[in-house]
């Protein structure tokens, strides 16, 4: 519990932070989950707090499904397909980038990455593939159902830092460029502009006060879908090293998700599903931050090559396929970054090019914490076969 209250602390205290405009700016170019991630490690490798804690298991088996449910709950994917092909297409494209990138990276410059690592190198990196197409819960959850250890987790958080957030600052500096780059291409900025029209009123319909009923029903599905599909996975049988008991509780779970987006449960969202679903994941996250050890940074410049390069791959891909299909750039950043980053950075992006855009990124990057468990397990399997063949 001492643990609990001091990582909440944190959370709300970085919170409080963001309040000031300055330090508001500096989030959205260094994303407030940096922060969630960092200052536990500091604080667990100073001794304010353990590396090790009984909280730690708990957040990762329990509060890793109950935010997933509650994150994908909000999916929408009628409203994605109205955005247009454009959108959806580069957004894919852009987990297609991601999927064959990270094989690519590691084949090329695998020969970089320290022998001790063995067979956790190509894990970390199929964590780091959950991350990139969908977000933190698909890392931490791909992770665990490959069998990755904290410590090397935490070594490819600091890859997914250094390199995301050098690709985030790229992508929302198109927003003061965006009509000059549509104009390069001929972009067809029509569609984009209705999207504008249809997401302000949707935004402007569907949000209330949360009450104690909604409060209540969000902690009974999300803890309830969470404690059944465990029970349920027990029964299924392991798939190869990739498809495992914890693997089956999160593509359980998440299915089970976009079921209930398409029934009245998903008016959860209107009074804040998600959010609580983010606070699930932000301890979860803090809590990752906490065992981690800074000895295990030396092992990191080499990820950190191999992480840069995949991020390329990823770039190439997306801005090739937006300018095949003449796409507004808008799509392009937005399908990257609700890729790469989540819900949090893709709506920071989609407002930077319009406000009332915020929830186009949102949509897509639920759409990708949905991808992002699936296309995070090819990825693996993937990934699995380059390191036999380099090693």
């Amino acid at each position: 519990m001492a643990v609990l209250a001091v990582l909440l602390a944190v959370l709300a205290g970085l919170y409080a932070l963001q309040r000031y405009p300055a330090v508001e700016r500096f989030f959205n170019v260094v994303p407030l989950l940096v922060f969630a991630y960092f200052v536990p490690t500091l604080l667990s490798n100073t001794g304010v707090i353990p590396t090790q804690s009984e909280l730690y298991r708990f957040t990762r088996v329990y509060l890793l499904p109950a935010s997933l449910v509650l994150l994908v709950l909000s999916v929408d994917l009628p409203a994605i397909a109205r955005l247009g092909r454009n959108a959806v297409g580069v957004f894919l494209a852009g987990s297609v980038g991601i999927m064959v990138g990270g094989p690519l990276a590691y084949l090329a410059l695998g020969w970089l990455v320290p022998a001790e690592l063995g067979d956790q190198a190509w894990k970390g990196l199929a964590a780091l593939s959950g991350s990139w197409i969908g977000g933190s819960a698909n890392f931490v959850a791909i992770g665990q159902s490959v069998g990755a250890l904290d410590s090397t987790l935490s070594m490819l958080v600091v890859v997914d830092v250094g390199v995301s957030n050098v690709w985030t600052a790229v992508l929302l500096s198109f927003a003061g460029r965006e009509k000059a780059m549509d104009a390069s291409i001929g972009a067809d900025r029509t569609a984009l502009d209705h999207v504008r029209e249809e997401s302000a009123r949707i935004q402007a319909a569907s949000a209330r006060p949360a009450s104690l009923s909604d409060l209540l029903s969000m902690l009974a599905v999300a803890f309830g879908v969470t404690v059944v599909c465990t029970g349920l996975a027990k029964l299924l049988p392991d798939l190869g090293n990739v498809v495992t008991g914890f693997t089956w509780v999160v593509l359980l779970v998440t299915t089970v998700g976009v079921v209930l987006s398409f029934t009245p449960v998903r008016r959860l969202e209107g009074a804040g599903a998600s959010r609580m679903g983010s606070l699930f994941l932000y301890l979860l996250v803090a809590t990752i931050g906490a065992q981690a050890e800074f000895r295990r940074l030396w092992d990191a410049p080499a990820l950190v090559a191999v992480g840069a390069l995949w991020m390329c791959i990823h770039a190439a891909v997306t801005m090739g396929t937006r300018r095949w299909l003449k796409a507004p750039v808008f799509f392009a950043a937005v399908g990257s970054q609700a890729n790469v980053g989540g819900t949090a950075s893709a709506s920071v992006v989609a407002a930077a090019f319009h406000p009332a855009l915020a929830p186009v990124g949102v949509l897509l990057a639920v759409l990708g914490y949905v991808l992002g468990t699936y296309c995070g397990l090819v990825t693996a399997l993937m990934l699995e076969q380059v390191h036999r063949l380099i090693h």
